[in-house]
């Protein structure tokens, strides 16, 4: 499945570009990137960009940039992730340094999950943080997600919050 193009109030949902790389090496290769298992080298930050694209072929969903209308400006990620890497398909965001605290991760982690809602045959999909990422549990809970303790995990420190369809 090619990726899809969104558009909420502030942000444009777009397919991930060659370009869009050293923005995201930057942010997997600082401290924030702890929450996510890093800091990750260049090497490994391009194994996780490639797993993002790849995803779209292999599952039928991924990962998506955020780019805001007003200034063009990429400003982070959101994402479907699946494989052999999470036990459930994950919805996941990463807002870049300096664009923090602004709303773009619920934004745009709320028009992925609610295109997932109608392009894919799932009932549920989880997000999980680190215990000590309280901004992520914040986006977390904005979208209506509530944790599950028994969710399997990535890590087994892992808080798992779950994202269930609509009925």
């Amino acid at each position: 499945m090619q990726a899809p193009t969104l558009q909420t109030a502030r942000l444009t949902l777009r397919p991930m570009r060659e370009t869009d790389f050293p923005s995201y090496a930057a942010l997997m290769a600082g401290p924030r990137s702890i929450y996510m298992g890093g800091p990750f080298d260049t090497g490994a930050a391009w194994g996780l960009f490639c797993h993002d694209v790849a995803c779209w072929a292999l599952f039928g969903h991924g990962a998506l940039m955020l780019e805001r209308h007003d200034t063009g400006e990429t400003v982070g990620q959101v994402g479907l992730n699946a494989g052999p890497l999470f036990p459930e398909t994950e919805l996941g965001w990463m807002v870049y340094d300096g664009h923090a605290r602004q709303g773009f991760a619920t934004e745009g982690a709320a028009a992925l999950r609610d295109w997932a809602w109608d392009a894919l045959p799932l009932d549920s999909l989880v997000s999980y943080t680190h215990p000590d990422n309280a901004a992520s549990q914040a986006v977390a809970r904005r979208l209506g997600a509530v944790e599950d303790g028994d969710a399997p995990r990535q890590d087994a420190e892992d808080i798992v919050f779950r994202h269930w369809r609509a009925a």
